[in-house]
């Protein structure tokens, strides 16, 4: 007879609870520091999340609401359900969609400083494409006249003014919570507790949690429930960005100045990006 050491789960482990369309969803942006928001408060034992980016809203509209909530976890009554994908934010059709599943969805928007967020994106295209034209090349229609080129996706996800209009057609500003990328590093407790008030869950992830990692330059979770060992973002994060000449960053700081002027009247609140 074979012996099994590992216990068997009591019968109806796994089908305890439900699965739920999600009560919360952070919806960008890419380069912000969402799966680190996500992994951060899917150690609190009242929220279960999608594993994976679903793409819904965006990609699969049409697959329907049931098999987007054949994606969820199950989670018991108690429990919310999140799942991440952060190309909602600069989609045009997703704020309507959202709203027609649930009004009263929450939504977490991570944000961080449009510059470093742009060289963040190329830094990452370049590791999958590596003939990639240079930075300068992509992000200006003509430098010398620091004409920005509005139309390339790293610049455009930065325009967070712009994106956040068409979501208040659909949402009060109550109901989007902003998280500061920045912040997220230097004071990821302080983050996660405003996150947890946002979605009315109780402050259990708290700053003893966390270590900063400095070959990482980032924070890890300690020590996850499941397992004996502390856990960091995967190698593709804390990547070391590509060096771009310090006018074209300026020329950039210059075109963003208004946008997140804007964005910060908006919302409220000075996310004090240069």
């Amino acid at each position: 007879m074979v012996r099994n050491d590992t216990p068997s789960p009591p019968m109806g482990y796994f089908k305890f609870g439900n699965k739920k369309l999600p009560n919360a969803i952070i919806v960008g942006v890419k380069k912000g520091g969402t799966r680190a928001v996500l992994e951060f408060i899917r150690i609190h034992p009242d929220v279960r999340a999608a594993g994976t980016e679903t793409h819904f809203f965006d990609r699969n509209y049409d697959r329907g609401l049931e098999w987007y909530r054949g994606l969820m976890p199950r989670t018991l009554e108690s429990q919310i359900t999140m799942e991440k994908t952060p190309s909602y934010f600069v989609t045009k059709e997703t704020p309507h969609r959202i709203s027609a599943m649930s009004r009263d969805t929450k939504l977490i928007v991570v944000v961080r400083d449009p510059v470093t967020r742009a060289i963040s994106d190329y830094t990452q295209t370049l590791t999958k494409t590596p003939d990639l034209p240079s930075f300068q090349e992509l992000a200006f229609r003509n430098q010398t006249l620091g004409i920005v080129d509005m139309s390339w996706n790293a610049i455009r996800i930065g325009l967070y003014a712009l994106h956040l209009e068409n979501w208040l057609h659909y949402f009060p500003l109550a109901q989007i919570h902003f998280v500061s990328g920045e912040r997220l590093i230097t004071d990821p407790a302080g983050e996660l507790a405003r996150v947890q008030d946002f979605l009315g869950l109780k402050r259990i992830v708290t700053d003893k949690h966390f270590y900063f990692n400095r070959t990482k330059g980032f924070p890890c979770l300690k020590k996850p429930e499941s397992s004996g060992s502390p856990r960091c973002l995967g190698k593709s994060k804390g990547r070391t960005h590509v060096q771009i000449d310090r006018d074209a960053i300026e020329q950039l700081r210059d075109f963003y100045r208004p946008y997140n002027v804007k964005f910060y009247e908006m919302v409220g609140h000075d996310f004090k990006w240069e």
